[in-house]
């Protein structure tokens, strides 16, 4: 008998959108089991793919606004989707992400070019705001994109501080007379992270090691987010406070912005959670499967759905740190190396779900 079954992915960070994958999925079960029903929902958690995932069930305008600030101070074109009712949606990585940067720079990478799009979003009258945090390059809680929107970090001088989050150290005052309003209708912050801001589990002991910096620079980062949260003021320990570097923060307590999981929003905006029951199996995938997985990314919101509706679920990841306790597959070791995986992704995409076609019904 003919299956229905879901395929929900992320993206591949750097490699493939959350749509590409699935759509390979989707070609290599059709290889085995062509009259199968596939019902195929990319899904995002704030992170890398975000917006694109949010257009492919909402709609919406896509505005290209030019170049912004990149994290490392180059140019970088920047773009943000206009769904109805005035809601603006705009996603960190496309801005400050990480592999944008020419090479890693913990201490002085910046968020300000997210700050740049925002403005623009809002100057061209949206009146609410949807922010994906997730993939950042940098770990200065949010300033550099509050000082683009008018928040003023000043020195001992009474001058504006450089960007980054070393930088946060010689702020003295914050002057808010400038900052931009905050949209009517409110902003909302998709977290793929519940870290908070400080400390052993919080944003530069977590996160910046991925982001380059050493044992001296991570608690050089987690004393200028301390500093930094004392001038600001919020509350450091809020779940999601330390999303992308700490902005969840930053946008958090000088905006009052709402910080919720990115991927259930998302998993909520697509129909997912209607849809997995009227499913026989649910296909979930990204880059490297691990305990970060559960924390608030898409693969362990899909599979905790899924478990919920007694729905079977399986995995296929570039690399598996973890045993996710259902059916998995790695493409490192069907392609026999983490290189060739990489190298061609949709290839082995395509061959792992030609694998669960063959063993999963």
């Amino acid at each position: 008998m003919p299956l229905t079954v879901v395929v929900a992915p992320d993206s591949f960070k750097g490699t493939l959108s959350a749509r590409a994958v699935a759509d390979a999925i989707a070609a290599g079960w059709r290889e085995i089991r062509p009259d199968d029903d596939l019902v195929l929902m990319p899904q995002a958690d704030g992170g890398e793919g975000t917006l694109d995932a949010i257009e492919a069930v909402a709609g919406g305008i896509r505005h290209r606004v030019g170049d912004v600030t990149g994290p490392d101070g180059r140019p970088t074109p920047g773009e943000w989707l206009e769904l109805p009712g005035g809601v603006a949606v705009v996603e960190l990585a496309q801005t400050s992400g990480l592999p944008l940067m020419r090479r890693p720079d913990p201490i002085r990478a910046t968020t300000r070019g997210l700050g740049e799009l925002i403005r623009v979003a809002l100057d061209a009258g949206a009146t609410s705001l949807i922010v994906g945090l997730g993939g950042s390059a940098s770990t200065d809680g949010g300033a550099g994109a509050l000082a683009a929107l008018g928040l003023a970090l000043l020195d001992e001088q009474d001058e504006l501080v450089a960007d980054g989050g070393r930088a946060l150290l010689d702020i003295l005052a914050i002057d808010r007379s400038d900052l931009m309003p905050a949209p009517p209708g409110g902003v909302t912050l998709l977290t793929d992270v519940t870290a908070p801001l400080l400390g052993l589990t919080g944003a530069a002991a977590v996160f910046g090691p991925q982001k380059g910096a050493s044992p001296d620079e991570i608690l050089e980062l987690d004393a200028a987010l301390a500093h930094f949260a004392r001038l600001l003021g919020g509350d450091p320990n809020q779940p999601g406070a330390g999303a992308a570097g700490g902005t969840g923060f930053g946008l958090a307590t000088a905006w009052g912005a709402r910080i919720v999981p990115g991927a259930r929003y998302v998993a909520e905006l697509s129909g997912l959670a209607e849809r997995i029951p009227t499913a026989d199996l649910v296909l979930t995938s990204e880059g490297t499967f691990d305990e970060q997985s559960f924390g608030g990314k898409v693969v362990g919101s899909v599979l905790d759905l899924a478990a919920h509706k007694s729905v079977r679920a399986g995995v296929i990841a570039a690399q598996l740190a973890l045993d996710p306790k259902v059916w998995a597959v790695s493409l490192t070791d069907l392609a026999g190396s983490t290189e060739a995986a990489i190298k061609d992704p949709a290839v082995w995409l395509r061959a792992a779900a030609a694998k669960a076609a063959r063993e999963l019904p």
